[in-house]
C-alpha cells in the first residue's frame, strides 16, 4: 500500500526534506512517498482531521506550527511536551502522536559526530528562539554542568534559563549580549552553539558573535545554520583552530528519527546526507 508522509507548514520555501527522505524510501525499496503540505495557521486544526481522513502515515512540523500544533494532537511524548514543540507526527491506530526529533538529533550530532559527552561540560548558547529550547532542553537532560545564555531580546534569554532550570538542576544563566563577561564564558566553555539566523543565506557576511571576541582552540563551536555550508562564525572558528559542526548533521539525524518513527526501520543516514547535500547546492 502506497504510503503518503510530509511536511507540514507556512509558507514552505526551498525545504531539503523531501530529498532526504525520499532517497532513503528509494533506498529501501518502500512505496512510501514524502510531500509538502503548505497549511496557513488558521487552517492546522481542519488539516489535521483531513491527515486522519486520508490515513497520511505521518509528517514532520515546521514554522510556524511547532508550537501550537501541540493541544491539537491525540497524544505528544513527554519529551516533547518540556520542549514545548513538535516536529514530527505519527498516525497510530487513527490517533495522532508528536515527538520532537530536533533536540535528540542535535545531541545525536555531538556524540556520534563531534565525539563529545555533553556530561560535566561549559556550554554557551547564542539565541534564546525556538531551535534553543530544544538544544538547551537536550543538553541539560545530558548533564551539562552550565549553560550560559545570551540574546539580543534579554528576556527571552531570562525567560529560556528559568525555564530550563524549571525541569533541571544544573548551572545556567543569562547574559547580556555585547556583555564583557561573555569573553571570559567562552574562554572558559567546552561548547559554543549559534541557534540564531545570523549568518543564514542571503546574510553570510554576519556573525553571531560581537566583535573582538576570540575563541580558544579547544572549543567546539556548532552553528545550526546550514546555508551556507561555512557561515562566518564557522570560518572564523576554524581560523582560530576550534573544531566545527553545521546544522546540516542535526537536520539528517532529525530526519532519519522522523524515518524511524514512521517505519520502524533503522534510517540510512549516508543516503539521506548525501541526498541533502546536493538538494543544498541546487
Amino acid at each position: 500500500m502506497h504510503k503518503i508522509v510530509g511536511l507540514v507548514g507556512y509558507p514552505l520555501g526551498h525545504s531539503l526534506s523531501p530529498a532526504m527522505q525520499n532517497a532513503a524510501f528509494k533506498h529501501l525499496g518502500l512505496d512510501c512517498e514524502y510531500v509538502l503540505f503548505e497549511v496557513k495557521p488558521k487552517d492546522l486544526s481542519e488539516a489535521l482531521h483531513g491527515m486522519r481522513a486520508l490515513h497520511i502515515a505521518g509528517f514532520n512540523v515546521t514554522i510556524p506550527h511547532k508550537e501550537t500544533i501541540l493541544p491539537l494532537l491525540d497524544e505528544v511524548t513527554q519529551l516533547a511536551r518540556i520542549i514545548g514543540a513538535v516536529n514530527t507526527v505519527k498516525t497510530q491506530e487513527g490517533l495522532l502522536v508528536g515527538y520532537n526529533t530536533d533536540g535528540p538529533g542535535f545531541i545525536d550530532s555531538l556524540k556520534d559526530g563531534a565525539k563529545m559527552k555533553p556530561k560535566g561540560k561549559k556550554v554557551v548558547l547564542l539565541g534564546a528562539g525556538g531551535a534553543s529550547r530544544a538544544v538547551s532542553v537536550m543538553l541539560a537532560e545530558a548533564g551539562v554542568k552550565s549553560l550560559f545564555v545570551t540574546d539580543i531580546q534579554e528576556e527571552k534569554a531570562q525567560d529560556l534559563v528559568s525555564y530550563v532550570g524549571s525541569y533541571f538542576e544544573i548551572e545556567s544563566e543569562s547574559i547580556p549580549a555585547n556583555h564583557h563577561r561573555l569573553q571570559k564564558l567562552i574562554a572558559e566553555a567546552d561548547l559554543l552553539v549559534n541557534s540564531t539566523p545570523i549568518g543564514m543565506h542571503p546574510k553570510i557576511n554576519e556573525s553571531p558573535l560581537p566583535e573582538g571576541i576570540k575563541l580558544p582552540k579547544n572549543l567546539i563551536v556548532y552553528d545550526l545554520v546550514y546555508n551556507p555550508a561555512e557561515t562566518k562564525l564557522i570560518k572564523t572558528a576554524k581560523a582560530s583552530g576550534c573544531k566545527t559542526f553545521s546544522g546540516l548533521d542535526m537536520l539528517v539525524r532529525q530526519g532519519a528519527m522522523a524515518f524511524t518513527i514512521w517505519t520502524g526501520l533503522e534510517a540510512p543516514l549516508a543516503v539521506m546526507r548525501q541526498a541533502a547535500e546536493a538538494a543544498l547546492w541546487q
